[in-house]
């Protein structure tokens, strides 16, 4: 009988929404609409590079591989052959979509969603390879005609939902014109299973990422490769570095013989000299990249770097590709300190504004940030920072690119650091920052306030105008606890004071819930139900009081939990507040596939009661999580859907309720 009412519940939904117009428009990206406007080049979650000369005309262009949802495909980047005068970098041509990735590059639905597409460069031609697989027609079939490579899958002898690198190159590795295999590999058998000690210090072992070398003792007509061996240092050990390897092999030191460079899962370079011959390499242990007397480093991990001279001046570059789907470039200056080749610091290429792009899991808020009368917008992403962009008005509105916001001059950005993920030190440079607009201590001016991958909830106080927002530091949400200072079980370290810590990468939606006056919270607490963390004034004093769970769904007896899972299957639940069918009660938008609508269908005995309408659109844009918002765009005071995609692109949809 439940299921039955539900089906009917949801067969309303879908009558309604044919009536009022939801399934017509269905959501979509939001554009910058203004030209002239340059931004950092991105595709969606992981970028993949292959960079080329692909229209033949001289300049190095850009293929990059997104195997994201949604923003599944290849994607072409024409080099304009213009100079952005602010970073001194090229400007690309926004993306030509190519052709499809995924169904080719992961029939077996891998989880990591990792691309695992390499180029490699035989006498010149670039040539696209996957596992096993070899493209050599790529710029007519893309990935839908492999030539396969009559070698074993599985040689490396781990579990294959362990490996979450398999990246393939030819190579001629000991100079006598014939093409070997190389394979990098990254395995995550010995990671799974960590966790924290009561001191933070992590129990379970590295990434761990490998270099195999397959020897074609064939011919490259007919190639034969023998038996794969993990590549070793002088010293006897293997190559290795924490997971991702990328190898790249190219004479880096200008003697005459290749070397190797690897990059890894979080952001560092390794150097691997070749104190051996051209026709029998061998490998020194590896030693970081280094600028100055800082390791080099990208801005964001899950780095893949592809060996190119991209400034055609005889010295091998990096181009580099990184968990948000921008592309770097990491310079070769040709000398040589200490024995290391000597790169410059990694700067992002440049393209023609055209999608909005907030990187990996982006989490929009609309708001009139400068109390210009217009919606602007505020976001999150991965990489644990917070983006101002400003609508400069018009229909549809033209925005400008996204302003960093800051406390003072250093830009905010909250990371995991060693032990502050869930999921270990591999996740040391996400942030995860989730957040909303309000103004939180009742001065009449906007605040900000954040939830991230540590789950300490934190506002920041806009010290300027309402016009001219300035944030102090971030200080904790404080809670009037009763008793003992509740946090999540798993989690190894203890709240300090009376701050409000709850699950990680969730939003904490500030806002008068009960209309009395007072910013309250909305959010779920560190068991994962819905709490309402309501504001009291007591003797002058404003308090938050702990969570209550005042809150079901239509047809159940349990109250609303929305998340039931422990250590990384915890929080993750993106949420949006507003009276989004006009009713005049405040309804809930959800993550899921797209957003999904529950209906506020008013009070019983102190529980509001919602009842799940289902997705608002039958797009899906996440593998791992959207994020919901609305957003005034068109300045009419309806609110529209608003969507922060795992893609990083942001997308809207008109409100199918109130027209």
């Amino acid at each position: 009988m439940k299921s039955q009412a539900k089906f009917l519940l949801n067969l309303s939904f879908v009558i309604l929404s044919i009536n009022s117009g939801a399934i017509g428009q269905q959501l979509q990206r939001l554009t910058y609409n203004n030209p002239g406007l340059v931004v950092d080049l991105a595709v969606g979650l992981r970028g993949w590079p292959l960079p080329m000369d692909y229209n033949g005309n001289g300049l190095p262009d850009l293929v990059v591989v997104s195997c994201d949802v949604p923003y599944d495909g290849a994607y072409l980047f024409e080099n304009t052959g213009q100079i952005d005068k602010k970073t001194d970098m090229p400007v690309f041509k926004a993306a030509k979509r190519l052709g499809d990735a995924r169904k080719y590059l992961r029939p077996d639905e891998r989880l990591d969603r990792a691309a695992n597409v390499r180029i490699s460069y035989v006498n010149g031609r670039p040539i696209i390879m996957s596992p096993g697989k070899a493209y050599p027609d790529f710029k007519n079939s893309v990935f839908s005609d492999p030539e396969m490579l009559a070698v074993r899958m599985d040689f490396h002898g781990y579990h294959r939902f362990l490996v979450r690198a398999n990246q393939w190159q030819y190579l001629d590795y000991n100079g006598n014109g014939v093409s070997d295999l190389v394979v990098g590999i990254g395995y995550w058998g010995d990671y799974r299973g960590g966790s924290y000690d009561y001191f933070g210090q992590w129990n379970g072992g590295p990434l761990r990422g490998f270099v195999y070398l397959m020897l074609n003792i064939g011919t490259n007509d007919q190639p034969v490769y023998d038996h794969p061996e993990k590549l070793k240092t002088t010293d006897g050990s293997h190559i290795e570095v924490f997971g991702w390897p990328s190898p790249n092999f190219s004479d880096f030191t200008n003697d005459g013989k290749i070397d190797l460079i690897c990059g890894e899962f979080r952001d560092g370079f390794t150097f691997f000299e070749n104190v051996g011959t051209k026709y029998s390499p061998l490998f020194a242990p590896g030693r970081p990249l280094t600028f100055g007397d800082e390791r080099l480093a990208m801005d964001l991990c899950m780095i893949i770097p592809v060996a190119y001279d991209f400034n055609s001046d005889g010295l091998m570059d990096l181009v580099v590709g990184d968990e948000a789907g921008r592309i770097a470039l990491v310079l070769n200056t040709g000398e040589i300190v200490d024995g290391l080749p000597r790169f410059l610091p990694p700067k992002y290429f440049k393209q023609d504004a055209f999608e909005i792009n907030f990187g990996a899991l982006s989490t929009p808020v609309g708001f009139d940030w400068n109390d210009d009368g217009r919606d602007d917008i505020i976001a999150g992403n991965s990489e644990g920072l917070i983006g101002y962009f400003e609508n400069l008005g018009g229909n549809p509105p033209r925005w400008a690119s996204a302003k960093l916001l800051t406390v003072g001059e250093e830009v905010i950005r909250i990371k995991a650091g060693p032990n502050g993920s869930i999921q270990g030190p591999a996740e040391e440079k996400w942030g995860y920052t989730s957040l909303t607009v309000a103004d939180w201590d009742h001065d009449e001016r906007p605040d900000l306030v954040v939830n991230s991958i540590w789950g300490k909830v934190i506002w920041y106080k806009n010290i300027g105008s309402k016009k001219d927002p300035e944030l102090a530091p971030a200080k904790p949400v404080e809670v009037a606890w009763k008793g003992n200072v509740l946090k999540p079980a798993w989690n190894w370290w203890n709240p300090r004071g009376n701050a409000l810590v709850s699950q990680w990468r969730t939003t904490p939606v500030a806002i008068d819930w009960n209309s009395d006056g007072l910013t309250d919270l909305v959010m779920l607490d560190h068991e994962g139900y819905l709490g309402f963390f309501r504001r009291t004034n007591s003797e002058g004093n404003v308090v938050l009081l702990p969570g209550e769970r005042i809150f079901r769904l239509e047809g159940e007896l349990e109250l609303l939990r929305l998340n039931s899972g422990k250590q990384g299957s915890s929080g993750r639940r993106k949420i949006a507040i507003s009276d989004f069918d006009g009713d005049g009660r405040l309804d809930l938008l959800l993550n899921s596939a797209s957003a999904s609508f529950y209906k506020n269908t008013g009070e019983e005995n102190g529980i509001t009661v919602f009842r799940d309408m289902g997705p608002l659109d039958e797009q899906k844009l996440a593998g791992h999580s959207t994020s919901p918002s609305v957003i005034d765009l068109t300045g009419d005071g309806v609110p529209e859907l608003l969507v922060g995609g795992e893609d990083g692109f942001i997308y809207y949809k008109d409100n199918p309720f109130i027209n």
